[in-house]
């Protein structure tokens, strides 16, 4: 029991300690993805045609609350070297006050970046807030149209009530248990075309329970993963999840291995 107990308080402390080492390297990133991204720079050098399983369907990176598209340097290098390309992100204004308007602005972004490059489908990956938008414009607004998979990394699904002091925010409020947006995703949502994978981690202080990041939705075409050992903000940053995305972005494409059940991964 007592080694039980050590090896959750060192795994917790490890944890704490990366997420600590992660804002600390993206604080000094933020001045660099504020602007938005302009389209002929969206191809990462790093891509390289032909590679992995990629078929240039084009992938949308989707930030949290008051963050931007420079969470996601690492995650998007990485979908380059597998092949994926073109990859972008998807700014938006960290004035927004409605989620509902975000994901009005994301099927904008959408249908521009169909419209650029041929492709009449996208993925997407949002990050925490960036999931719930994403998930609200595949649900809500027709977006399953344009969506083929949409992967979600800590999105409060059932709503979270970590940070209680920030909830004057009214976009906190719609990430709190039972608000209207949270009510609207819970309603009937027949014929969804988009295939949802939500990666939740056991260890994310934001979302309170940790298990509202798993997606329950009896109309969707979900796939929940568990991952052990890592925070909030390690989700869009660690290889292993990265990795994790890139396999879940595969399996639809000719050639792709099945997909296994749920399972928990451990990324410490």
């Amino acid at each position: 029991m007592e080694l039980t107990r050590l090896t959750k308080v060192t795994t917790t402390l490890k944890a704490n300690a990366l997420e600590l080492a992660i804002l600390t390297g993206h604080l000094l990133l933020y001045p660099s993805g504020i602007a938005s991204e302009r389209p002929d720079a969206a191809a990462d050098p790093d891509a390289t045609p032909g590679t992995g399983a990629g078929t240039g369907r084009p992938v949308v990176l989707l930030h949290g609350f008051v963050d931007n598209r420079s969470v996601f340097v690492l995650l998007r290098r990485a979908l380059a070297r597998h092949g994926r390309h073109p990859v972008e992100s998807f700014n938006y204004s960290p004035l927004t006050c409605d989620l509902r308007a975000a994901a009005e602005l994301l099927g904008r972004h959408v249908e521009e970046v169909c419209a650029r490059t041929g492709r009449t489908e996208v993925d997407v990956v949002g990050h925490s807030l960036g999931g719930l938008i994403a998930r609200y414009y595949v649900q809500r607004l027709g977006g399953d149209a344009r969506v083929r998979t949409l992967v979600m990394l800590g999105t409060p699904h059932a709503g979270t009530t970590a940070v209680a002091w920030a909830g004057a925010h009214p976009l906190i409020r719609q990430m709190r248990p039972g608000s209207e947006v949270l009510q609207e995703l819970a309603e009937p949502a027949p014929g969804c075309r988009t295939r949802c994978v939500s990666f939740w981690s056991d260890l994310d202080q934001v979302m309170v329970p940790v298990e509202t990041a798993r997606l329950d939705h009896p109309d969707l075409r979900v796939h929940n993963v568990q991952v052990s050992g890592i925070g909030h903000l390690a989700l869009p940053v660690h290889p292993t999840v990265a990795a994790g995305i890139c396999e879940a972005l595969d399996v639809d494409e000719p050639g792709a291995a099945p997909e296994a059940e749920p399972g928990a991964a451990s990324v410490a």
